[in-house]
């Protein structure tokens, strides 16, 4: 399992599914590794060592969708499965992306949530991951088409999209740019649990809960304390555990060369259930699910 980068505990809780599959599955060793940076060099150089040591499978949450692709192309050459989730490889880099819930639920879901928690008016902006992440790029299209045509968001104005690089302080940085250069902005959305944490500390720092709310994907456990602050009312997340669990069962069957591992096929992903891979060989988990006041203290002593 090769994560964006270490010490994010997000794909903590992704590795923590990945043992309980390895346990269920019984001939499986999980090897947890990624940069210490979320950057593609680092990736490069843990999947050149991951193909010198002859693993059966990787399983990748990419930090460029392309710029990984030779060397993924190159372990697939030796007989190494390669698959990625969270946020995916460019179809020629893998055999299957699993996408833990699909674009456009998740899209859309970060902005009903805007839109609640400001009454359906007002400038919301995005502080992203990088410039260059998949999935935040796919999300953040789906939420501005979701915004040009549906009359339920005609009165949210998006004013602003910057990047944090999934990198604490930077996104920090951009949150308190964003706060200061729009005074009428209502709501930041951060579909990066990096993002999301650093956005709800700047509007702490900046005196501006109950006037600017914070929303987007973020992690139970590093966002309790924004949820009581009043600084966020809502956010989503699908369950990082789930993710790694499910993902490790469809490189499993690859690596047992099921039939149904390809494209139009339906792997069971052992208490997980059934996914369909579809024509571009991708499938998706669940719909994001949303923490608030009443729940957010129960799930952030999981994850």
């Amino acid at each position: 399992m090769v994560v964006k980068n270490l010490g994010n505990g997000f794909f903590d809780a992704a590795h923590q599914g990945a043992k309980e599959a390895a346990n269920q599955l019984g001939d499986v060793d999980i090897i947890y590794t990624g940069p210490t940076t979320p950057n593609a060099e680092g990736q490069i150089e843990i999947i050149n060592s991951l193909i010198s040591q002859k693993v059966d499978a990787i399983v990748i949450s990419a930090n460029d969708p392309n710029a990984i692709v030779p060397i993924a192309k190159k372990a697939m050459q030796r007989g190494i499965k390669v698959l990625s989730f969270d946020s995916g490889l460019a179809p020629e880099g893998r055999l299957m992306q699993l996408n833990p819930s699909n674009a456009g639920l998740i899209g859309l879901k970060q902005l009903q949530m805007a839109s609640d928690a400001i009454g359906g008016a007002g400038e919301i902006a995005i502080l992203s991951a990088s410039a260059q992440a998949t999935n935040q790029n796919i999300w953040i299209g789906v939420m501005k088409d979701e915004l040009a045509k549906r009359p339920e968001f005609a009165q949210l104005k998006l004013v602003s999209t910057v990047y944090g690089d999934d990198q604490s302080d930077k996104s920090y940085r951009e949150a308190v740019g964003l706060l200061r250069s729009n005074p009428n902005l209502k709501v930041i959305i951060s579909p990066s649990t990096v993002g999301i944490n650093a956005a709800a500390k700047a509007v702490v720092d900046e005196h501006l809960v109950g006037k600017v709310y914070v929303t987007g994907l973020g992690l139970p456990s590093e966002m309790a304390g924004h949820v009581q602050s009043g600084a966020v009312k809502e956010f989503a997340i699908w369950n990082p555990i789930d993710l790694g669990y499910a993902v490790t069962y469809a490189a499993y069957a690859f690596v047992k060369e099921n039939p149904s591992a390809k494209p139009g096929g339906t792997l069971e992903l052992g208490r997980m259930g059934p996914v369909v891979i579809d024509a571009n060989g991708e499938a998706a988990l669940a719909p994001p699910f949303v923490y608030h006041k009443e729940n957010v203290v129960k799930f952030s002593k999981i994850f």
